[in-house]
């Protein structure tokens, strides 16, 4: 008598599926529209397009991915930090005020004007920023050491999150009275990430 054995179990790395080799096609390993300016009219002016192991699955366990980001005039990529990933940013085109804080005790802001080929470096777990200065639209490409970086916006985090952040805890922790925590909790916190 034979048996046969099927084996159905899935390897997941980073928290994705890894696809079966002998399946993979070319469009597992591209990405169409990069070049494609995204719509940045929204109430941070700003629009973030993620390249990723989302959008493109050959990216898993390679340690990459990429982003364009684009501004329009004093739009702003608020305060976040990737949690799994170094990024590595450099403007294409218009002026950027990139800055990033130090962890604790020092919490030391860097800060740099950032103009067409210049480029500056946010380490992993940081919490950083892109403002555009200008009056023009700014576009800018991030690398990522990471196929699954992650994105944690700050305000978003504190002040938008499901469920709420108890008022006792954040009027406690900013200092400020319950009213301010209301108000900041009461906010739509726009997500620019796409």
């Amino acid at each position: 008598m034979l048996f046969i054995v099927i084996s159905l179990f899935a390897v997941f790395v980073n928290g994705k599926l890894c696809n079966n080799p002998e399946l993979a096609t070319a469009d597992d390993f591209f990405f169409s529209g990069l070049l494609t300016p995204r719509n940045t009219s929204n109430p941070l002016g700003s629009n973030v397009t993620a390249v990723n192991v989302v959008q493109i699955p050959g990216l898993n366990t390679l340690g990459i991915s990429l982003a364009r980001i684009d501004y329009a005039p004093y739009g702003l990529n608020q305060q976040h930090t990737h949690p799994r990933a170094t990024e590595i940013l450099v403007v294409l085109e218009g002026s950027l005020y990139v800055g990033l804080v130090t962890s604790n005790p020092d919490n030391r802001l860097f800060t740099k004007v950032l103009y067409p080929g210049d480029v500056f470096v946010f380490p992993v777990g940081l919490i950083h920023f892109q403002f555009n200065v200008g009056k023009t639209n700014v576009v800018a490409i991030a690398d990522l050491s990471s196929q699954n970086p992650g994105v944690i916006t700050i305000a978003n985090a504190v002040f938008g999150s499901n469920p709420k952040i108890s008022t006792d805890v954040l009027t406690k922790a900013f200092q400020v009275d319950k009213n301010v925590v209301d108000h900041l909790q009461a906010q739509f916190w726009w997500n620019n990430n796409n």
